[in-house]
């Protein structure tokens, strides 16, 4: 399993990113988040003609306080924390992870809750997306005793009978035209007590984001998606004692 090294110092009500995120190991009362990939992790995104390339889903993980107030970023693939879509024709995917951009709540000058070329992410909460299983490293600090873990999955160009690409702007099931969404997101959840005594804490699915990615809800109703289903197949927190 590849895993992403940051440093994140946990406090009661924030969090902060350290500039040394790439040397923090797995040490003693770190949580780790792990991603174990599904069956679709990899989606055939069309190039030209009939070539096609195999993409990674963008990801999004950030932590929220247990009434559910936005925390911190912890990582966000590199598409989206710098806008570096090559092909999406001026669209800025804002249907691509609209639950951790409408939950960080910073808004840009064009309105829109993504980060821009000129406003990225800072380094230390960005990478390229991981072609496969992989896994980002918290430190709590000490006043911390219960948060909340959520990650989000999407690919472009995921359509299904339910989310086609005709799908016309203003309709329920759109979700950025031909070269935007199709399936919406999906959104897991992992609660983490460490007053529990417990080690390891699953994850659950617990919804999908807005389609065309107008408001940061999570919908829990997730019968229309086939293959976003099976882009990831856990998400676990471990704690190491």
């Amino acid at each position: 399993m590849k895993e992403i090294s940051l440093s994140v110092m946990l406090a009661a009500a924030t969090l902060s990113c350290s500039a040394q995120s790439k040397s923090v190991e797995f040490g003693p009362g770190n949580l780790k988040v792990a991603i174990e990939q599904g069956e679709s992790w990899l989606h055939d995104f069309p190039l030209f003609w009939f070539v096609k390339m195999k993409n990674s889903p963008q990801i999004a993980i950030w932590t929220e306080d247990p009434e559910g107030n936005f925390l911190e970023t912890i990582y966000v693939s590199k598409k989206t924390a710098r806008q570096g879509w090559v092909a999406a024709g001026g669209n800025r995917r804002k249907e691509s992870l609209p639950c951790w951009s409408h939950a960080q709540g910073k808004q840009y000058a064009d309105g829109l809750y993504l980060p821009t070329k000129g406003e990225p992410l800072p380094d230390a909460v960005t990478g390229a997306t991981p072609k496969g299983s992989f896994g980002v490293h918290i430190q709590p600090g000490e006043q911390v005793r219960q948060l909340i873990v959520k990650c989000e999955f999407n690919h472009s160009v995921d359509f299904n009978e339910a989310y086609p690409k005709d799908a016309k702007e203003g309709d329920a099931n759109y979700s950025g035209g031909k070269l935007g969404s199709g399936q919406p997101a999906v959104v897991y959840q992992v609660t983490v007590d460490l007053t529990s005594g417990q080690q390891v804490f699953q994850g659950k699915l617990i919804g999908h984001s807005s389609p065309d990615g107008s408001d940061g809800a999570i919908y829990p109703d997730t019968s229309k998606l086939t293959t976003a289903l099976d882009i990831v197949k856990s998400v676990t927190v471990s704690v190491n004692p």
